[in-house]
């Protein structure tokens, strides 16, 4: 922390208890701001290093993927070299924000895409999960299906192979979200996926025959045995397509 910011604390609070406190509030709030810098980041937002000579995949996607981005690097090991954003790449608004930025200036031989479980769900004012009437859905049927398009033509530019990955399954119970909505939008990005020919990889058929768990019942979330299970499968879906190029 700044001397001058030292400084103004010391000058508002004086000598009284609480400007103590506020001394103390601050101090430990920079002991632990400088802690939290020091954390090493998600080994899955980690740079990779790409092997020379293997194909380059990129997977965008949300939470869900998050959770299977180490078993499928796994998975590819030898194969192909698996990056992602080092982020929740959420709804389809901070993808059209965000793209060109994960992208990047590489080149990309394939890239595994989704979004629909955050344009799907509804948030209150705070932007925390709620069901309606206090929350409000993120987009609309029409605006998802919009903006897919839009994004489906920016990741078309790229000259990649493209894989489209549905919204999983929503249990119920779970906050924010009414299961009835994912068949709904999954068919709203079937549509957009068949006018620009976009290749389909069935996450959720494979979900449902093997009866694959969330985490809990209530939570859209897989755990990590789940995530291993969908990585082996997207990695036999990945492989296929690659070996075609």
């Amino acid at each position: 922390m700044s001397g001058d910011m030292w400084r103004t604390i010391r000058e508002t609070s004086g000598p009284s208890r609480s400007g103590a406190l506020v001394f103390r509030t601050v101090a430990a709030a920079c002991v632990l701001g400088a802690s939290l810098a020091q954390q090493p980041p998600r080994p899955e937002f980690a740079p990779v290093q790409d092997v020379p000579g293997l194909p380059r995949v990129l997977i965008i996607g949300d939470s869900i993927s998050i959770g299977y981005t180490l078993p499928l690097r796994e998975a590819l090991a030898g194969v192909a070299n698996v990056h992602r954003p080092p982020e929740n790449c959420a709804h389809t608004a901070r993808g059209l924000e965000r793209l060109r930025k994960w992208l990047g200036e590489g080149r990309w031989d394939l890239i595994h895409f989704n979004w629909g479980l955050h344009d799907l769900k509804h948030v209150d004012s705070e932007g925390g999960l709620a069901l309606p009437p206090d929350g409000k859905r993120v987009h609309s049927v029409r605006q998802y299906e919009e903006n897919l398009g839009l994004l489906v033509q920016q990741l078309q530019q790229t000259g990649a192979k493209l894989l489209w990955r549905p919204t999983t399954p929503v249990p119920e119970g779970a906050a924010g979200r009414f299961p009835a909505d994912v068949p709904i939008y999954n068919e709203a990005a079937l549509r957009v996926m068949t006018r620009h020919g976009v290749a389909v990889d069935d996450l959720n058929a494979f979900i449902k025959e093997r009866a694959i768990p969330h985490v809990r019942p209530d939570n859209v979330h897989f755990s990590k045995e789940s995530s291993a299970l969908l990585a082996q499968h997207i990695a036999g879906v990945i492989s296929s397509a690659l070996s075609m190029l």
